[in-house]
């Protein structure tokens, strides 16, 4: 790995993810394609997208006139809930509006409990990944109690569980099941959806880096492991938000972060229990 690169995590059928890359979510259809390929000139050569953003078309675009190889890309999209009982359809038609032959991970969207259809999309992934049009599958927003269902009654054990995680929601019990299982954490929403923690803890750990709180908490992401999708509308901050390669923080800085940690109180985003 050359200095500053990257990290890359491998998952666990040995595809290598990036372990920092951008996300679209509430990226306006029109300012997609401008704002991806700012940041393909930043850096980024992880996207992450779905069906229910309306932007997968401005993805596929900006990735189609930025000449970038597509083996050097990482793509991903979503299953939305709809479609859960028809994700081999689904699945074509993002392939189209992304003008792409496959995707790098595709993930169920969200477990919806009330619609009880997700082991039925989870059986219709691993067709889509044993056709090789998907290079991994996972799920996003699952809980340890879906994932424990998925994988007692599937036996195949998800690449990925992409959850709203952050400093004030650190989900400790998810991220040790996840570790004993095997599947990669995916933070969105990774510096709370804008709330940025305030407390001196994170000012101090940012100011002895030279750094500020946002870089400090995207570094901590990645210090603790988690796969990290920040998103920008704005060329600088996505500069900002990918210069956290040359620094580290120490075991004490990354516990002290540890007590930071609301719980439940802490989550901004929909409980998966709830969206259906």
């Amino acid at each position: 790995m050359t200095e500053n690169a990257v990290p890359l995590v491998t998952l666990n059928n040995g595809v290598e993810i990036p372990q920092l890359g951008f996300g679209v979510f509430k990226v306006d259809p029109d300012k997609t394609n401008r704002i991806v390929r700012d940041a393909l000139d930043v850096g980024y050569r992880h996207l992450d997208t779905a069906k229910i953003y309306h932007n997968e078309e401005g993805v596929g675009h900006a990735v189609h006139e930025s000449g970038i190889a597509r083996d050097e890309l990482f793509i991903t999209t979503k299953l939305w809930n709809d479609d859960q009982t028809n994700a081999p359809e689904a699945f074509q038609k993002s392939l189209a509006r992304l003008r792409q032959d496959y995707v790098d991970l595709y993930l169920i969207h969200w477990p919806t409990p009330e619609r009880d259809t997700y082991i039925e999309a989870w059986r219709a992934l691993e067709g889509i990944l044993e056709s090789g049009k998907a290079k991994a599958i996972g799920v996003s927003n699952f809980t340890v109690d879906h994932l424990d269902r998925l994988i007692s009654e599937t036996g195949i054990v998800p690449a990925v569980n992409q959850v709203e995680l952050h400093v004030d929601f650190q989900q400790a019990e998810l991220r040790s099941y996840a570790a004993e299982k095997g599947i990669a954490i995916e933070a969105w929403g990774p510096l709370g959806q804008g709330k940025i923690n305030e407390s001196e803890e994170l000012a101090s750990i940012a100011a002895a880096h030279g750094k500020s709180v946002p870089q400090t908490i995207l570094r901590w992401h990645l210090d603790v492991g988690n796969i990290v999708i920040p998103k920008s509308n704005n060329k600088e901050r996505m500069a900002e938000n990918f210069d956290i390669l040359d620094f580290s923080l120490s075991a004490s800085e990354i516990a002290t972060i540890a007590t930071l940690d609301q719980g439940e109180q802490g989550r901004n985003g929909s409980n998966p229990l709830e969206v259906n």
